[in-house]
Formats: C-alpha cells, structure tokens, sequence
C-alpha cells in the first residue's frame, strides 16, 4: 500500500456513499457502495482479508494503487450511483466478482388504459413510472402486494381486459381486484385508483402506513399474534420502501445540477465565455507502437453521447502520441470546418477538446487548429492522468483541482470513458490481425487467396465453421487444398462460431 492511499483510508468519512479503486495506470477496475464508507473499504486492506479472502478479491486489493469516493444522502442513493457508475467504465473486477447485478423495482405504464404494477429489473425512458431499484426483492414484492389488494388494481397480464380473461381468474375474490375486466369499475375510477397507488409508493399517503400500525396494534391488543406479526412486517417493509422512495424520486432531477455545477466551475477555470455545452475528448491507444488508433467521445452538457463517439486509426505515425494526436485532430477539424461551410446551422464547433496526456499532445492539438485557422475558435485544454492535472500550455501553469472538484469529476470522467473506447478498438485490431495472419501459414494460400476468402466468409472464424465442400467451392481451391485448410485451422484451436 502507497502512502497516498494509506492516508487517504485515514480520513474517510462514516456516510453512505461509493467507492472507486484505480491502478497504477489511473484506470478505475472496481466500483462499489457503502453505508458507511470508512468501514467499508478499511474492510478491503486489513491483514486479515489478505489471508483469508478470495483470490480473485486479493488480486484486488494488491492492484489498488488510489482511491475515489463519492457521497451520497442514503443507500438508495448510493445503489443507483454505483449502478451508473459500473454501467459506465465497465470495471473489469466488477465483472470477474459478478457485482454487476440489476436490482429489482416496480414499473407502471400510464398510458394503458388500466394499468397495473409489475416487477422488473431494467429502467428505461419509455414513459413509464418506476419505483426504486431496492437492494431488498421483499419489500418491493411486499409492497407490491398491499398495494395491489389496498386500491383494487389488477394482476391480470392482458393489455385490455374483458370477460374473457377473467374465466379463470378469482382476483376478485381472493385479491379484491375491482374487475375492470366485467365492468365492475370504469376507467376514470379504476385510474383514480391507480394514480392514488402511485402516490401512496411515492410516500406521498403516511396515513395509510398509519392504518396499517393501527391494525396491528388492534391485533396485537386482542392477542391475534399471528395476524398482528404479519401486519408488522407488513408495515415496516412499506415503511422502508415509501422512506426510500421519497429520497430516490428526487435523484434524476440531483444529477443535472450537479453537472451544471461542474461546467460552470471548468469555464471559470478556464477563462471560457460560458461553461463548455460541447467536449471533445481525444485518446490515443497502441501495443508497443503497433496498431496506433484515437478515439474520440462527446460529452452534452457533461453527459456522455454515444451517437458522437468517432474511432480512427492512425496512418502516418507509430508509437508517437503527439503525432497520433496531431493527426486527428487535423482529420476531424478538418472535416468539420468542411461540414460548417456546407451547413453553418446544422454543425457546430465543440466548445472544449480535451487530449488525454500532458504538454506535448496539448501543444500538438494547438498547433494543427492553428494551420486550420481554428486556433482562436475551440479552447484546448489536457488531462494529465499521472497527477490529474488539467494542462493549459500557452505558458500558464497547470491546474491542480481538489479531488471532490466537479469540474475534475466531468473531465475524468469523461477521459476514462475515452480510454476504454480507444483500448476497446485497438483490442479488436489487434485480434483480427492475429486471426488474419494465421492464413498466411496454411499451405497454398497466397495473398490473392487469403483476400477471397476473407472477402467471402468474413472471417477466419467463419472459415474454420465452413465445411470442405464449402471451402472447395471457391475458384481455385480444390477439395483437397480445402481439407488441408481445416486441418490446419484445428491445429490452430480455432473455435468455429
């Protein structure tokens, strides 16, 4: 253990909130939550962990070499940041620990013309109403049952429900569902109801929690024991769930601001005419010189933006970050002012780039922007991610933020983000080359025949799941060159897709 992060496990705090481990290369590998952080990760680096726990939680420990927190209000809090947070930079411990788990909450659509409630475990932006993820599957399926009973909703999986449906179904007298299905109840009233169940899971209705005290309190008084300890449980998971989901209600509408925040702090910072709504972020990533590529992820008012990222791989210089960064940049600005000419309304500049690395690859950017004329139209700023430095050059010092910035949050965010989108494509090549290349040792295939195959079965995964027959189709290759070929691909251990 360094003594940065020594010190560090000194002086955290005792609130909920998530923790981020980073090697030695600043790269987060494990995201995790805590009710209380100080106990939570001291746990990680006693000597006792070292000697008893897991290998795979060992080799994660002695790969930590710096420490991130964030705080949060509550556990509820702290679940959906990590959630995002592991949906994000895809740590790669989290998915050898299998932590990259979907918890569970309860989903509505509006927009049925009876809706119900059900489970489910992914959260997306199609209109619906969702309450949670909880960590805990009782009380969410707890609440799911009262409320289901207490305003009369249905269970039945029919978009419309008529009499047909209800052939075999009892809700109505077991559940005391309010059969929408037989016309027992129209639709304003059924909706009415539902948008009461909906406000009641919001924690919006104490009264009916106080209900449900009061019966069990009854219960508990005319010595129903039983009934009065199932109302207790009862009450004390809607307690939790209504406690929590009145914090969590309220988490989109935090990040926002907080992001707002952040941009605002980076434009002061960095003497900007208004925080940066556009940043481009530029990577460069390479095996020891060999298959040279840059990535380059957008962020929208400190979002990432997926539809934005652009990949390129580096033509005219090897194992030279400067150059690789001079090169794109000039490729995409190029384009660019192209498309503004073309479109001045429909393409815009960025307001910021960012370069992963120090001076050099800061100045590089600099300098190209100048022979495009663009030098005085897009900021530049860098990242230094040996000390999280933000790098200005032009002679001005570098900026060292405090690690609970949330301008430095945005653009760590964001560089990581870059990292892993550049790494990614330079693992692609350079597995497709390593399969590519087996070609060249099998026998009798040259570089016209090794280009037909490829061309006509994409890759040498699909080659080696082709048959003889299929391979000896193709002009030029014989049965017999065609079952060599597959000799040699099973000699290889390629597994056919």
């Amino acid at each position: 253990m360094n003594d940065v992060l020594r010190e560090k496990l000194k002086h955290l705090p005792e609130k909920p909130g998530c923790y981020l481990y980073r090697d030695r290369s600043g790269k987060i590998i494990y995201v995790g939550k805590a009710v209380n952080l100080r106990r939570r990760v001291q746990s990680y680096f006693r000597a006792s962990t070292l000697r008893t726990a897991p290998p795979k939680l060992r080799s994660l420990v002695h790969h930590v070499e710096d420490l991130e927190i964030r705080v949060v209000r509550s556990e509820a809090e702290a679940l959906l940041t990590e959630s995002h947070l592991i949906k994000t930079y895809r740590p790669r411990f989290n998915i050898l620990l299998r932590d990259d788990k979907r918890y569970l909450a309860l989903k509505a659509n509006p927009a049925q013309p009876f809706p119900r409630l059900m489970t489910c475990r992914i959260m997306r932006e199609d209109g619906a109403c969702y309450f949670g993820p909880f960590p805990s599957s009782t009380e969410v399926r707890t609440a799911l049952d009262f409320t289901e009973k207490r305003f009369g909703l249905r269970k039945c999986t029919a978009l419309t429900p008529c009499e047909e449906d209800h052939k075999h179904c009892m809700a109505d007298v077991i559940r005391f569902c309010t059969a929408p299905c037989l016309g027992r109840i129209s639709e304003a009233e059924y909706r009415k109801r539902f948008e009461e169940a909906c406000a009641f899971l919001r924690g919006e209705r104490p009264a009916i929690l106080e209900e449900v005290r009061e019966a069990m309190l009854a219960a508990a008084a005319k010595q129903e024991f039983e009934k009065a300890a199932r109302l207790r449980d009862t009450w004390l998971a809607l307690k939790a769930f209504t406690r929590e989901q009145a914090k969590v209600r309220n988490l989109p509408a935090l990040a926002k601001p907080t992001a707002e925040e952040g941009l605002a702090e980076l434009g002061q910072l960095l003497g900007l005419a208004r925080p940066p709504h556009c940043i481009e972020c530029f990577d460069i990533s390479h095996l020891k010189g060999t298959h040279t590529v840059a990535s380059m992820v957008t962020a929208i008012d400190g979002m990432p933006d997926k539809r934005r990222y652009r990949r390129f791989r580096i033509k005219t210089v090897e194992n030279n970050d400067p150059q690789a960064m001079a090169e794109v940049i000039r490729r995409r600005y190029t384009r660019l002012r192209e498309e503004m000419a073309a479109n001045p309304e429909g393409v815009q500049y960025p307001d910021l780039i960012l370069c992963d690395g120090a001076n050099l690859q800061v100045r590089a950017a600099r300098e190209v922007l100048r022979e495009l004329g663009l030098y005085d139209r897009i900021p530049v700023a860098g990242l230094n991610e040996h000390f999280e430095e933000i790098v200005l050059d032009e002679g001005k010092p570098n900026l060292i933020l405090p690690r609970d910035s949330k301008a430095l949050h945005i653009l760590m965010r964001l560089r990581d983000e870059a990292h892993r989108f550049a790494i990614t494509f330079n693992r692609t090549l350079r597995l497709r080359a390593l399969r590519e290349s087996i070609l060249d040792e099998l026998p009798g295939i040259g570089a016209r025949r090794k280009q037909q195959l490829l061309s006509t079965f994409g890759s040498v995964r699909r080659l080696a799941a082709a048959s003889e027959e299929e391979i000896a189709a193709q002009p030029g290759i014989t049965l017999e060159l065609a079952r060599a070929i597959k000799e040699a691909l099973n000699a290889k251990v390629i597994n056919p897709e």
